[in-house]
């Protein structure tokens, strides 16, 4: 069976050259909204991941493949789990674009509300106060320790963000983007002074897997990854943190409004132990991520109608209504912010 953005000989010979015998299984793993993940099943039984670009649609500095490799390379061995890296191809034509090779690691993804169903109570409040221990623990690193002194500037990360996303959000195609550029001109009038750390870009449960003991077992999805301001990360863990009774939705579907997890305090108590930081500007990052999230499912959205991305039963017409309901509330955030 025909297999979108993998074309099998070519890949199933590399992978052979690179320690994964043939014959090799291939199948998409769901759950992807941006690069692609597949599982490879080689001759000897061992599952690995393989990770690439959409097929189509790739806009500026995204789905970077060699800066995935860079990080989780630099961060395995440390005490932020990731998968360990097997290989890297920078060759586009062994499947039209780069690719890389990791282990599989075969947890719970916390995706949406239902993938907590496995979990009991107790797991749930573990795994919530995992998932900042593990950010914190990301935070507290040393970039110069690590060799990723150098994975990018130092200086002007919010600012270079706020650029970033909205170049790439009209570049997508999107539609209807005045009330983006409003937030936008909002938050870029009044970015707080920053430090400098590792940022992830995406960190929350849907891009961790977790044991049933609700440990965290591996952090994904490093294309986002850079040197600066952590609390960008903060931000969108707390942005995409649904508690029950909520009025405002979460950016991203989660299953944290099921009984048993940590509350959004509990959260920032915990981080705030862990790396001792200065949280006052932590309400301006957390209306930074709204407008990103919108900016991000915007372009993700623009790919699927064009056909870029592989059918895993993606609703553009959800999605859609979601991002002006995501719009509207970045806007309402800036405002009760005071920043406009």
């Amino acid at each position: 069976m025909e297999l979108q953005g993998i074309e099998r000989e070519a890949v199933t010979r590399w992978l052979d050259r690179h320690g994964v015998p043939a014959p090799v299984e291939f199948s998409l793993v769901s759950g992807g909204r941006s690069n692609l993940t597949y599982r490879v099943t080689g001759a000897d039984g061992r599952v690995r991941a393989l990770r690439r670009p959409p097929t189509g649609g790739v806009l500026s500095t995204a789905h970077d493949m060699s800066r995935e490799w860079r990080f989780i390379s630099a961060l395995h061995g440390t005490g932020v789990p990731v998968p360990t890296p097997i290989a890297y191809c920078d060759d586009p034509e062994i499947t039209g674009a780069t690719f890389y090779v990791m282990d599989f690691v075969d947890g719970h993804v916390l995706a949406d509300r239902d993938s907590a169903g496995p979990f009991s109570r107790e797991a749930r409040h573990r795994a919530g106060i995992a998932t900042v221990e593990c950010m914190a623990a990301l935070h507290n690193l040393d970039p110069d320790a690590v060799g990723l002194g150098d994975a990018a500037r130092r200086d002007g990360y919010l600012q270079r963000q706020l650029s970033r996303w909205q170049k790439q959000v009209h570049a997508s195609g999107a539609p209807d983007l005045a009330l983006l550029d409003a937030v936008h001109d909002a938050l870029a009038a009044n970015v707080p002074p920053q430090t400098t750390g590792i940022v992830h870009g995406d960190f929350r449960p849907g891009n961790l897997s977790y044991g049933l003991d609700g440990e965290v077992l591996a952090v994904f999805d490093w294309e986002l990854a850079t040197l600066g301001e952590p609390l960008a990360d903060l931000g969108w863990l707390i942005a995409t943190w649904e508690e029950p009774g909520d009025d405002l939705p979460a950016v991203t579907p989660g299953p944290t409004a099921e009984g048993g997890f940590p509350t959004r305090d509990d959260l920032i108590t915990r981080y705030r132990s862990l790396t001792g930081r200065d949280l006052a500007d932590l309400p301006f990052y957390v209306a930074f991520q709204r407008w990103r999230s919108c900016c991000i499912t915007a372009g993700v959205r623009a790919r699927y109608q064009a056909g870029h991305m592989a059918d895993d039963g993606y609703d553009a017409t959800e999605r859609a209504d979601t991002e002006q309901r995501q719009a509207h509330l970045a806007w309402k955030a800036v405002k009760d912010l005071g920043l406009v």
